[in-house]
């Protein structure tokens, strides 16, 4: 059964906004992603997202297709994007079925909670493997495809207008606000984040001239999420969400509708940036979560962080 549009977009996009568009994301079976590539696909797009897990990323792009009808979405599953070959023979799949790839999502990530002392240095690897290098491999991989896309939609320099055919030719990074101040628990994905805006930054001056966009989305903390379960204890959960200046979560749609702006005309003079979606979470004043894990009483006790929803028991 679909899934009602207002849970994954605004009623702000115009029906058929990438209309024989294609868009390919990497992690594109959990959360966040899939939202993204829903809210792009129920706007006209056909997509190819990719994962580890077979059946849970094929699930997914069944799933996905349902936002409108007659979209095309592939699953690929199996799927390491820390190996080129991977990577690339994925992209090979979808624009052989799909015909093209006009956007991309590098939305692939690892994380855990996790001190400096428990995390070892294989752990902290991993973490940079997935993010940093599989970010990088999926702009390796794509990028032939996003300059092909970007030639075909370009804006016009004298007139400004854009193209009739639409955008493409823009790639997303997913990153986070972890780094800005620094996170307690979080320096493995800290470190890979801020090598992720580089990278996107990198891209945007490189292959600006091209007609190439790219930029970072850094979601705060959303609800119903994975990742939030897992990072947000659940003994502190109800005085965090308190704290918000907003007083509330983020919603995949807040993630949604900054990928539909960055992707659609309304982001053509936009790149080199980052797009914080996070309700002024990062401003609030460094020192991690309450409770139990009071900062920086915590931190000197040398316990590892409790009550974590789906912490796997594996050595760090």
């Amino acid at each position: 059964m679909s899934l009602p549009s207002v849970d994954y977009v605004s009623d702000t996009w115009k029906h058929g906004l990438f209309a024989n568009k294609v868009v390919f994301c990497t992690g594109g079976a959990g959360t966040i992603c899939s939202a993204q590539v829903r809210a792009m696909v129920y706007l006209g797009a056909n997509a190819c997202i990719i994962g580890r897990n077979v059946d849970k990323t094929e699930s997914a792009a069944r799933d996905i297709a349902t936002a409108r009808p007659g979209a095309k979405v592939i699953g690929v599953g199996a799927v390491d994007v820390r190996q080129i070959k991977s990577i690339q023979d994925a992209v090979d799949r979808c624009v052989k079925e799909l015909g093209a790839i006009d956007f991309v999502i590098a939305g692939a990530a690892g994380n855990f909670l996790a001190s400096i002392n428990q995390l070892s240095v294989n752990a902290f690897k991993s973490v940079m493997d997935i993010d940093v290098l599989g970010s990088y491999n999926t702009l390796k991989a794509t990028l032939p495809h996003l300059v092909e896309s970007a030639n075909k939609h370009k804006v016009d320099p004298e007139t400004l207008r854009p193209s009739p055919l639409g955008s493409g030719g823009r790639i997303i990074f997913v990153s986070a606000t972890l780094h800005y101040r620094g996170t307690p628990f979080q320096s493995h994905v800290s470190v890979a984040k801020a090598g992720v805006d580089a990278l996107s930054n990198s891209a945007a001056i490189e292959f600006g001239p091209l007609g190439v966009t790219s930029n970072i989305i850094a979601p705060g903390p959303i609800a119903s999420t994975e990742g939030l379960d897992r990072l947000i204890p659940s003994d502190v959960m109800a005085a965090y969400t308190k704290s918000q200046p907003l007083g509330r979560f983020g919603s995949v749609r807040d993630i949604a509708d900054a990928t539909v702006y960055l992707f659609s005309n309304t982001g053509s003079y936009v790149t080199g940036q980052t797009l914080v979606v996070d309700g002024a979470n990062w401003r609030m004043s460094s020192g991690g979560t309450t409770g139990s894990m009071s900062y920086p009483d915590f931190l000197l006790t040398g316990d590892a962080v409790p009550n974590v929803k789906g912490q796997k028991k594996s050595k760090l």
